[in-house]
């Protein structure tokens, strides 16, 4: 039996996607599901609420999938769907800009030792963060954005934004510098 490919490239894919076909929408969500997943559980702790988050984004993706322009990454544009929709999950969490007396309760908090820095221990400390510098922290560290663009997605000044981004940043090394992972000169 010959196997013949349905799509020879992703703007054929996304066409089809767009017209409503099920089995190209279908093959490009699992394309791209566990890829846009991992953003999602970057800002949310609870997998299965960053699985909600995901879902909810490929809704999106899917009812817009006409506006594509067809320039840049498709996964790009994929993936700033799945940061607004983790944004806005936050939101209707009710996301709160922390106080220092915030960040001195969350400091205290332990984390589970883990004896190799590995990433899934790296998202545990992450995760042990306040969702505000949590937010904060993966868009500009990890998603590369900057403070002016952090400001305007969560409704924020450009100081706070900074603020948050240097507490998480301190947070982080205290909890790695209680583990002994980083020593002096290192900073």
């Amino acid at each position: 039996m010959k196997i013949i490919p349905f799509y020879k490239n992703e703007k054929q894919l996304i066409k089809r996607s767009a017209s409503g076909n099920r089995e190209a929408q279908q093959r490009l969500y699992n394309t791209y599901a566990p890829k846009m997943l991992g953003v999602c559980r970057r800002y949310v702790k609870d997998v299965q609420f960053a699985e909600d988050v995901m879902v909810n984004g490929f809704v999106k993706v899917f009812k817009s999938l006409d506006t594509f322009k067809y320039e840049g990454s498709f996964e790009g544009w994929i993936r700033k769907i799945m940061v607004r929709e983790s944004i806005s999950h936050l939101r209707k969490r009710q996301f709160v800009v922390y106080d220092g007396e915030v960040y001195e309760q969350m400091a205290n908090k332990d984390i589970a030792m883990a004896p190799e820095l590995d990433t899934e221990y790296i998202q545990l400390l992450i995760d042990a963060l306040p969702d505000g510098y949590r937010a904060v922290f993966v868009l500009f560290a990890i998603e590369g954005y900057k403070h002016t663009e952090i400001a305007k997605l969560l409704g924020v000044s450009e100081s706070t934004s900074k603020s948050q981004l240097f507490k998480a940043r301190k947070l982080l090394r205290d909890k790695l510098k209680e583990q002994n992972i980083i020593g002096y000169g290192t900073e």
